[in-house]
């Protein structure tokens, strides 16, 4: 793990040390279209990957190695998401729990611990766990969760741009940049877009005007 303005965590702030401690992370809250995507990831201290950091610091090369090697050698592992629609109903924050808590239920060996990014924890959960801000650059499973999540959404912007070539979904995977802006306006709304964001409303108000 690389350093951050936050230590690595320690074995002694961790309440469960045991075999079965998932980190948990996701990828797709800032984007203006399609799901949220979250990961689950039990390692195996017998087999520890290098390499392992916060998905958003490593280069796209890196973060596909780490993916096929997090799948090979973790004890288990299951990415899950909430669906642009959801995210429209629910809200961001709370899709994107509803995203790490299908990821948790999908591990084909149950977690008796999660370590989650971020500063809360998704409040359907239902095992002991401890929410670790900035933690997919301090805790191992936590970055691998991060790793599989973003490398999974990526591919679902890649297949995006398959079907939408002029939108660019494969340079800015969604996120809200001036080129997702200027294609918004020059082509539209999709349905895949999220349109309880801001932008998206904007565009969708001067549809009609």
């Amino acid at each position: 793990m690389k350093n951050t303005d936050l230590a690595p965590l320690t074995a002694a702030e961790i309440p469960y040390q045991g075999l079965f401690l998932a980190g948990v992370d996701e990828a797709g809250r800032g984007p203006l279209i399609g799901s949220v995507v979250a990961g689950a990831v039990i390692l195996d201290p017998k087999q520890p990957l290098a390499g392992l950091d916060d998905s958003k610091k490593l280069t796209e090369k890196k973060r596909q190695a780490l993916a096929i090697e997090i799948k090979q050698k973790s004890l288990a592992w299951a990415v899950a998401e909430a669906s642009a629609a959801e995210i429209d109903e629910l809200n961001i924050l709370q899709a994107s729990f509803l995203a790490m808590q299908r990821a948790i239920d999908a591990l084909p060996s149950a977690a008796e611990f999660v370590l989650v990014d971020g500063n809360r924890l998704p409040q359907s959960l239902q095992l002991p766990g401890l929410a670790v801000v900035k933690g997919d650059a301090r805790h191992p499973a936590i970055a691998a969760a991060s790793i599989l999540a973003k490398v999974t959404r990526d591919a679902q912007m890649l297949e995006l741009d398959k079907l939408y070539p002029d939108y660019g979904f494969a340079k800015h995977k969604g996120y809200p940049t001036k080129a997702h802006f200027e294609a918004l306006a020059s082509f539209g709304v999709l349905a895949e877009h999220r349109r309880s964001f801001a932008p998206v409303q904007k565009q969708l108000k001067l549809n009609k005007v």
